[in-house]
């Protein structure tokens, strides 16, 4: 029998901007450590992502352990950014309305510069807790800037099911998951409901709808008709398409490459 396990892990620090691969990340109350941290928003303190502003693929992001973040993208000098200030806006993700801080003015003017329009920086502030949708979740659980959700599982499987129906093949980031695993059946996550890795336990709680940001490629900020084309074929259902699974932790831990994933239920 085929053992399952973690085969990559994934971070990322700015809701819609790129994301990085770890060998290992810590896991708090709401996933893991400074994933969605920050995110760019609008004037009315709106949530901006790649379905607006495909120029925010272009971007990377990376954190230090004190939570200072650094930008890159093309053409432009690299900023580090200090956590933010205890300046709040209130900002909005989805129907959610939380209070964040407020980056300084450098941040702000980089971002605008970049993405060719006025918007700010804001970091989730310590003391706030957004809950996940009670739908699928107990009162106690929550998530940073997330869409809905502390992780996203996909198995490598199930992209190269994909892949193998795709003309070019596609990288795993362009689905943007926390969690990949190895060593199953394509779309074999769709069938799990609690699994464990390492001393976490973790609840399948929804299928991932998916929008039209793995349309954009990570290395040009362009749109493309694939893979949402192809996956329509063989993964939808009614009016959506679905392709990995959103999972909740029931608990703080630690995260590897290469530890082994119990299917529980």
């Amino acid at each position: 029998m085929t053992t399952l396990t973690v085969s990559a892990l994934y971070r990322y620090p700015v809701k819609s901007l790129r994301g990085d691969a770890h060998a290992a990340l810590e896991i708090d109350a709401r996933g893991f450590r400074f994933d969605r941290h920050w995110m760019v928003v609008d004037e009315r303190g709106h949530f901006l992502t790649q379905r607006q502003l495909p120029r925010m693929a272009l971007v990377d992001a990376s954190v230090g352990d004190d939570g200072g973040l650094t930008l890159r993208a093309p053409g432009m000098p690299d900023i580090a950014i200090a956590p933010a200030a205890d300046t709040r806006l209130p900002v909005t993700v989805w129907k959610d309305s939380v209070d964040a801080s407020l980056a300084g003015p450098e941040a702000a003017d980089w971002l605008g510069r970049f993405l060719e329009r006025p918007c700010r920086l804001v970091q989730f502030a310590p003391d706030v807790v957004r809950a996940v949708d009670p739908a699928f979740a107990t009162p106690a659980d929550q998530t940073g800037f997330s869409d809905g959700f502390p992780f996203l599982l996909i198995s490598q499987a199930s992209l190269d099911a994909l892949n193998a129906r795709l003309e070019h093949p596609l990288p795993m980031l362009r689905f943007r998951p926390n969690i990949v695993v190895t060593g199953c059946a394509p779309h074999a996550e769709d069938d799990w409901r609690v699994i464990r890795i390492g001393e976490v336990v973790f609840r399948v709680v929804k299928p991932c709808s998916r929008c039209a940001i793995p349309t954009i490629d990570p290395a040009t900020g362009l749109r493309g008709p694939e893979p949402l084309r192809t996956l329509t074929t063989y993964r939808r259902h009614g009016n959506m398409v679905f392709f990995g699974q959103n999972l909740i932790h029931d608990g703080p831990g630690r995260l590897e490459t290469g530890m082994r994933v119990e299917v529980l239920e």
